[in-house]
């Protein structure tokens, strides 16, 4: 059985978004956040105290776009991963790594300095100036979904699960009044896929179920 360690509206929801997508069984345990503070004991599963946490097995994974790439070849038999004999599958690998590395992270930044932090802590220069980096980094998302639906091989992949949650994350800090049309057009194309309504009813009820505040408390990693 996978087992998915989570945090409401955290990185967390890409491999969420993931098991609903391919239909897999799994056990989702909710944690309050950020658990390192907050749920003590999880530190024996993961020392760095981080959500998202897959357990398959004997294998443990605490990086989200991985997890995406690992269920895709894994277990969906070809359904939402890109085959390395494919002529997308650099492009495929790129957008994975993009979806954090580039996309997320400076969301993270202005997560810390305008929600996490005391009020003596705040940045609110250091809030703009990665904003501005996350809307010139997103112009890679724009100019591939103004020609195409998805953003490689020309069909859903789970690096439109990895990227569709930097969208959203945008979305929690208000950035996305500032996506371009085309963006905008796509973030509504993956939002209105059954999977991720059913990840987002799952991550609702299985908080409430579990005695977690279900409120949605964007991602951070501090």
């Amino acid at each position: 059985m996978l087992v998915l360690h989570h945090c409401v509206s955290a990185r967390s929801l890409r491999p969420l978004w993931m098991l609903e997508e391919l239909g897999l069984p799994y056990e989702l345990r909710l944690l309050p956040f950020p658990p390192r503070a907050h749920a003590r004991p999880y530190l024996a599963l993961n020392p760095l105290g981080t959500v998202p946490l897959l357990e398959d097995g004997d294998t443990r994974m605490s990086e989200s776009a991985a997890m995406c790439q690992y269920l895709a070849a894994r277990h969906s038999a070809g359904q939402l991963d890109v085959a390395v004999s494919e002529t997308a599958y650099g492009a495929y690998l790129n957008w994975l790594h993009m979806s954090d590395a580039t996309l997320t992270f400076p969301q993270t930044l202005v997560l810390r300095y305008t929600h996490f932090e005391p009020p003596e802590r705040q940045q609110p220069q250091v809030a703009t100036d990665y904003s501005r980096w996350f809307l010139a980094r997103l112009r890679a998302v724009d100019a591939t979904v103004q020609q195409h639906t998805y953003l490689c091989a020309e069909r859903f992949t789970a690096a439109d699960v990895a990227v569709g949650y930097a969208l959203l994350l945008a979305q929690h800090l208000g950035l996305d009044a500032q996506f371009p049309p085309a963006v905008v057009a796509y973030w509504q194309r993956l939002r209105e896929r059954p999977a991720f309504q059913r990840a987002l009813r799952v991550e609702r009820e299985t908080a409430i179920a579990q005695q977690v505040d279900p409120t949605p408390s964007p991602d951070l990693r501090p």
